[in-house]
């Protein structure tokens, strides 16, 4: 067996453990909610660069849909704290020139 398959065996065996362990409520919080859509990303961009590239767009778009999923939360804080943000500023009066 080459370097790159012992590699690639061991991420799958670690990917699969880290999963079961998050079912299993090990993990602390959500990391495995977070890992597998980043893993999905970072897998479906290396597929696209080296030639697969139905695959890869396919682990990319579905990885990107659920990293989105999970950043819901924090993509609502950003947009409430723009509008009030850009509210003050439409409040202040216009300094002359």
């Amino acid at each position: 067996m080459n370097s790159r398959k012992a590699l690639g065996a061991l991420l799958f065996i670690s990917l699969g453990l880290f999963i079961l362990l998050g079912q299993l409520g090990w993990i602390v919080g959500n990391l495995i909610g977070w890992l597998v859509p980043i893993a999905m990303i970072l897998l479906g961009y290396y597929g696209v660069k080296h030639g697969k590239g139905f695959i890869g767009w396919i682990l990319l778009i579905i990885g990107t849909v659920s990293l989105l999923g999970k950043m819901s939360g924090l993509i609502g804080w950003l947009i409430a704290i723009g509008l009030i943000w850009y509210g003050l500023r439409m409040l202040k009066p216009k300094r002359a020139a």
